[in-house]
């Protein structure tokens, strides 16, 4: 199997990349950068790419967008992430659409070389390897955004323009309806959000941050 290594320790790099030439895989490039991953694999057409989340230029998400890029333009090369930390939105994205061929891997996990291996053996196989914290914050998050997803196309748009500030009155002009129709528009969100009437809680404030967390 033919493996390109992004990582931007020298010496992480340099261990994965004897890790997995000792155990017989042949690494065809290892780098340092997110823009050099992109262009290594669209040269060399490996089996598989293995890619630190946190990489130059910004070393935030650049490694992870830059394997969302790879699988768009080739969708043949395997993809196995490696992170310090779960970066829930991208891995969403990775994991959306058709996961043959993905894995998603903390970095503590390399430490156990015989599992970290098989990992790398399956997903160029087009298996899959997800860590269970991985698995764990995912699910999570689906839990937390199930119940904006019980809201009406209209009532997310409500609640959209209650994100952005706006009275009931200034809804309704915005979106061309009656007061009276706005307000049951906001008593139903309030309702599948779970958000019941108390005398310490702002059910608005409440309803706003939901959404805000949903589409963070």
């Amino acid at each position: 199997m033919r493996i390109v290594i992004a990582e931007d320790s020298v010496l992480l790099r340099a261990g994965i990349t004897r890790l997995l030439t000792d155990a017989g895989f042949d690494v065809v490039a290892a780098v340092g950068d997110a823009a050099a991953l992109v262009e290594v694999v669209g040269r060399l057409h490996p089996e598989l790419a293995v890619v630190d989340v946190r990489m130059p230029p910004t070393l935030t998400d650049d490694g992870l967008r830059a394997a969302l890029t790879i699988r768009e333009r080739q969708p043949s090369v395997a993809i196995l992430v490696l992170s310090q930390y779960v970066e829930e939105r991208y891995a969403t994205d990775l994991l959306a659409g058709d996961t043959a061929g993905i894995g998603y891997l903390l970095k503590d996990r390399v430490a156990d070389v015989g599992d970290f291996v098989e990992a790398v053996r399956r997903v160029g196989a087009g298996g899959t390897a997800l860590d269970a914290e991985v698995v764990a914050q995912l699910l999570a998050r689906s839990r937390r955004r199930d119940p904006l997803e019980r809201l009406t196309a209209r009532e997310r748009e409500v609640l959209a323009l209650m994100a952005e500030g706006r009275t009931n009155a200034a809804i309704a002009k915005a979106l061309v309806v009656g007061a009276g129709a706005v307000e049951k528009h906001v008593n139903s969100i309030f309702t599948k959000l779970d958000l019941t009437a108390t005398e310490d809680d702002n059910r608005r404030v409440l309803a706003v941050l939901r959404w805000l967390e949903g589409e963070a």
